[in-house]
């Protein structure tokens, strides 16, 4: 069974996890967050994030030790999955071997499995792999498995074997998960992904793919991330029909429009606006910035749906002159997020890397946060993200778009009850507050006047927070 829910560690909730030791989740709050969204969410699949985050490596062992019961009846690498995103060293150069020490776990984590169930099985046999943009990097971390982790057994250490010394390594190979998450990625997605299956078309049952949604909205804009998201979903579903392999896509997910709209009491447009996705990704926010009873009847609600045929899409000409237009005022708006992105609090314990806010991000040589905290800034000085070039749209273009953005009119008017024309006038996007002005949308006062102050270096982000329901 192919998970429908993948709970994840990305930090965009305001409110403190009730089992959490600090606000900043890390090491054992996180393995009780795993035992949490399996036995009470109702995930049947958790991220393990090594990716820029400091994870406990001995996740398995310490979820079978606590909760015997629980995991003798849901047995781990069958009824539910723990998922490792690992560091892509073509990208990652600092984490590079880091890589590779996670894969080694594997082997051990399926040790501690084998004790545990008196039989082998492999609690964890997928890794995810973040900014995948070739076919040879998944390659590398396939073959990097098979030959450093499980072929090593044959070699002989001085007057024995690593088998006769070690044991044997199991699983004998992994399934690699290309995530993509830049729009030239998106393009070649499919391709991507034809590749990997030729290549390993006597070797794989069904292949995940992953797309984000997150950081092709920061890096694109909104409309532009919907459009090659929904794109790429609609070619691999031809890479399944013309191979006859199952292709089972991943979509990430999180709370505000930008980045994917996923929250319990929007769950019902999110599969709609995605009917292929296999898996949803569940993130902090949706975990626990709203009531248990709600969090899980929305769970609940999108295991029941069933897949459906993915909309056809075609890439609008006009989004040339969108993305112009987003670049444009992100520059404008640049120094305000950096400044506001120092007042969002840390959900998560992250390595520090070289920049400006640690794991930063650049887009078009400007130093950016992360993705959460960008629209946690933005939203908090009254200019969500997913409002920036609307004025570049004309009505006609934006009825185009809702020909296969079917949400596209609810998640910008969502966006617009927390819109300050007042600071947009201010930070010279005058355009866009007009623009914003002739939807005539409903607005939040409250916030709107919060979020002037914050504009001004006072003010109150978490408040903002609790308003909007996400942090970021």
């Amino acid at each position: 069974m192919i998970p429908r829910i993948m709970s994840t560690q990305h930090p965009d909730n305001y409110s403190i996890p009730f089992f959490a030791s600090s606000p900043i989740l890390e090491g054992e709050d996180e393995i009780t967050e795993a035992f949490y969204a399996f036995s009470v969410l109702g995930a049947d699949e958790q991220m393990w994030d090594f990716e820029g985050k400091e994870v406990d490596e001995f996740v398995v062992k310490k979820l079978l030790e606590r909760y015997p019961t629980f995991f003798k009846n849901n047995i781990l690498g069958k009824d539910i999955r723990l998922t490792p995103r690992v560091p892509n060293p073509s990208v990652e150069k600092e984490e590079a071997k880091l890589l590779l020490e996670t894969l080694q776990g594997i082997a051990r984590s399926a040790d501690y499995a084998r004790i545990f169930y008196g039989d082998n099985i492999a609690p964890i046999f997928e890794v995810i792999l973040p900014m995948t943009t070739s076919v040879e990097e998944i390659e590398r971390v396939y073959w990097l498995y098979k030959k450093a982790v499980v072929w090593i057994s044959r070699e002989k250490i001085y007057d024995i074997t690593v088998r006769e010394w070690i044991g044997d390594f199991f699983p004998e190979k992994i399934n690699v998960i290309p995530l993509f998450e830049t729009k030239s990625a998106l393009i070649k997605a499919a391709k991507i992904t034809e590749a990997y299956i030729l290549n390993r078309k006597n070797d794989i049952e069904y292949q995940r793919v992953f797309f984000a949604r997150s950081d092709p909205a920061m890096n694109y804009g909104l409309i532009t991330a919907v459009t090659y998201v929904k794109r790429a979903l609609y070619e691999v579903l031809k890479v399944e029909e013309e191979l006859s392999i199952p292709i089972y896509p991943i979509i990430g997910v999180g709370g505000p429009p930008l980045r994917g709209g996923m929250r319990p009491d929007n769950v019902d447009a999110v599969v709609k606006e995605y009917p292929s996705v296999q898996t949803f990704t569940i993130q902090s926010s949706f975990k626990y910035d709203y009531p248990t009873k709600d969090v899980v009847k929305a769970v609940e609600k999108i295991k029941s749906t069933k897949r459906k045929l993915p909309i056809p899409v075609e890439i609008p000409p006009f989004l040339v002159n969108y993305e112009a237009e987003y670049q444009k005022q992100i520059r404008i708006l640049a120094p305000y997020i950096n400044s506001v992105a120092k007042r969002i609090p840390r959900r998560r314990k992250r390595k520090l890397h070289i920049g400006l806010f640690g794991y930063s991000r650049n887009v078009n040589g400007i130093t950016l946060p992360r993705a959460i905290t960008f629209t946690a800034a933005l939203y908090s000085i009254g200019i969500p993200p997913e409002l920036l070039a609307l004025n570049s749209l004309t009505d006609s273009q934006l009825e185009t778009i809702s020909e296969y953005y079917i949400n596209v009119y609810e998640d910008l008017e969502f966006a617009m009850r927390f819109f300050s024309p007042k600071v947009a006038e201010k930070v010279g996007l005058k355009e866009l507050a007009e623009r914003v002005k002739e939807f005539k949308p409903e607005q939040i006062p409250e916030y709107i006047e919060e979020a002037e102050i914050v504009f001004k270096g006072e003010g109150d982000v978490m408040k903002l927070a609790q308003l909007r329901g996400f942090l970021g």
